[in-house]
């Protein structure tokens, strides 16, 4: 078992890392930057190292800066969370090249997954579902019309490298085609430095269903069920819940199944998510994998009474997965909690946290690393805390959210717990009636007086 962890990022992430690790009797270090001195990830780690100014580019990405840091304090792992390094190749084959082990994927499974185009084409090869489209990369225009009339409109234009919504076009009709595919490609290249695109059919009335896994060092992999990610605004989840109320059992075999062959083809190791798309018609189609703990993954760990991040390190420390399938106990929701204003776009809203009561009682987990006096900087990812709710039922889950949500006072800063008050009293979500397409419909009613 490894004796000292580096916790490659930062937040609320961060800190559940290094709550396991102290737990397993595993020495923990934390790295920050010059704005997160006073995170408590910072002071909870058993060493912390500064690793940069602000700007993500000079210290959460700067693989040198992590890399002597982890020399240094003799940690002879590292967990990179989510987001910034995790999805890394080239972090990954470094950890190796230091003999430090990455608590992830290999380069080269990253590689395979990370392009999106790749990734399918490997599902096809594996007999998992995938949504029709073109068979890679997309070389021309006239290429892209082809596979567009072949489809049947409405299509999907979508980066390759792409992720959070960047790059993607949604299509309707045939003279929208161009503006979408020269828009789609300015973004990616911008955004990602690569301008690769590739298309799919566009699955109407959608909802986003991922299958967590895990696989081990021996090529074997175990499902722990599905997580419901469909309440999106522009590509980013804004809540989640397990199990999915669309969701059969017959349906649940077949996706947990058709992800656990997904993993073992490629003989994954570590913990990740087989995404897909699930129609109206409960037919599913592969989306996407991600090579990572994702940030929904306690309502899986509440569920299941499993801790997933636990099973990350033991599995990279070479320990064999149990193989066995898991299914939901329990019914549990999250929200996310981000420092943006719902009533002006979600405008961010970063600053210092004046007055924070944290919600409690029997059910309730909040995940977060702010407290009362907490600077929010604006540099990063404006999440800042995750509501979990488990009870027996979702009606009782609802219920329970509704409460802590009322409970939740955080002020000094605007935050989403609004959106969220409302979102409970929705009627279609009430009825788990919704698709990814159900915030742009849903209004946000403003209060009388200011919340």
């Amino acid at each position: 078992m490894f004796k000292k962890i580096l916790v490659a990022n930062r937040g609320e992430i961060a800190l559940r890392v290094i709550r396991t690790c102290k737990e397993m009797g595993i020495k923990t270090v934390a790295v920050y930057s010059t704005v997160d001195a006073e995170s408590l990830h910072v002071k909870f780690a058993d060493e912390a190292v500064c690793i940069g100014p602000p700007a993500s580019k000079d210290s959460y990405l700067k693989i040198s800066n992590i890399i002597a840091a982890a020399e240094i304090t003799n940690a002879d792992a590292i967990h990179p969370g989510y987001g910034f390094l995790s999805e890394n190749a080239r972090f990954s084959k470094i950890c190796e090249e230091h003999n430090i082990k990455f608590i992830g994927a290999t380069a080269e499974m990253i590689d395979r997954m990370g392009d999106k185009s790749n990734a399918k084409a490997t599902m096809k090869e594996a007999g998992v579902p995938c949504v029709p489209g073109s068979d890679g990369i997309i070389q021309t225009y006239e290429e892209c019309e082809k596979i567009a009339k072949k489809t049947g409109y409405p299509v999907m234009l979508k980066a390759s490298a792409g992720g959070g919504g960047k790059g993607m076009r949604a299509v309707w009709k045939p003279e929208k085609l161009k503006d979408a595919w020269d828009s789609a490609r300015q973004e990616s290249k911008a955004a990602f430095g690569n301008d690769d695109m590739y298309m799919e059919k566009l699955i109407e009335e959608p909802r986003h269903i991922e299958i967590q896994i895990v696989g081990d060092s021996t090529g074997k992999a175990c499902h722990l069920s599905e997580r419901d990610c469909s309440i999106q605004r522009r590509h980013q989840k804004l809540t989640e819940e397990t199990p999915s109320p669309f969701m059969t059992d017959e349906l649940r075999e077949k996706m947990g199944n058709a992800a656990v062959k997904a993993a073992e083809y490629i003989k994954y190791e570590g913990a990740g998510t087989i995404e897909f798309l699930v129609d109206k018609h409960r037919n599913f189609y592969f989306m996407e994998m991600n090579t990572r703990i994702q940030v929904e993954h306690p309502i899986t760990e509440q569920v299941i009474d499993f801790d997933l991040i636990r099973e990350q390190i033991l599995v990279a420390a070479g320990v064999p997965i149990s193989g066995k399938n898991y299914t939901p106990k329990l019914h549990s929701i999250e929200c996310r909690i981000n420092a943006e204003d719902p009533y002006n776009g979600f405008r961010p809203s970063p600053g210092t946290i004046t007055t924070l009561h944290a919600p409690g009682g029997h059910g309730v987990r909040l995940d977060t690393h702010v407290y009362a006096g907490y600077t929010i900087p604006p540099n990063y990812d404006s999440m800042i805390a995750k509501l979990i709710t488990t009870a027996q039922t979702r009606g009782e889950a609802i219920s329970k959210m509704k409460r802590a949500l009322d409970e939740f006072v955080i002020e000094g800063i605007k935050t989403t717990i609004p959106f969220h008050r409302q979102l409970m009293e929705n009627p279609d979500y009430l009825a788990g009636n919704y698709t990814t397409k159900f915030m742009e419909d849903f209004v946000i009613e403003k209060p009388t007086t200011e919340e």
